[in-house]
């Protein structure tokens, strides 16, 4: 399996620029916070100075994660797909079998999925099983409720 992540320009935008905020002035901020809580006395009882380390620690796990997504990320735009089938930055508009409820729909990597934006990850159960679909044909989702089917009903571009 690839370890390639894929995402938008402005995704990889956005990343670059909270790494470069937490390295530019979390990390001074940070330093700053450990420096007053130290001179406040013995550090063996300095409940400051033990928060301001686990802030320290919090923040450079944040930063090591950013930049080990942007090492493996990799640009994508939606014209480098075809939009006959539901890949990866396509908007699809599926309808539920179930209840007819129609909800439209665009597939993001995980690190993009946000529900209340209805992105959602194409590595998630639902993008799953959309994932290479056409107009006109079902993808089923099988949860432990059951079997729920929804109808591919239009797909274009996301941007």
């Amino acid at each position: 399996m690839s370890n390639t992540i894929y995402m938008t320009k402005e995704k990889i935008k956005e990343l670059e620029e909270e790494l470069r905020i937490l390295k530019s002035i979390g990390r001074p901020e940070m330093a700053r916070k450990i420096a007053e809580a130290r001179s406040h006395g013995d550090l063996s009882e300095n409940a400051d100075y033990d928060a301001a380390k686990d802030a320290q620690g919090l923040m450079e796990m944040k930063i090591n994660k950013i930049s080990e997504i942007l090492s493996k990320s990799q640009m994508i735009r939606p014209d480098e797909f075809p939009d006959d089938k539901v890949y990866i930055l396509s908007k699809v508009k599926i309808k539920n079998l179930k209840n007819n409820k129609i909800i439209e729909y665009v597939m993001v990597s995980a690190e993009e999925a946000d529900f209340e934006q209805n992105k959602i990850s194409v590595s998630s159960p639902l993008g799953k099983s959309l994932m290479g679909k056409k107009i006109g044909e079902i993808a089923e989702l099988t949860v432990a409720s059951g079997t729920t089917k929804f109808e591919i009903l239009d797909i274009s571009k996301s941007i």
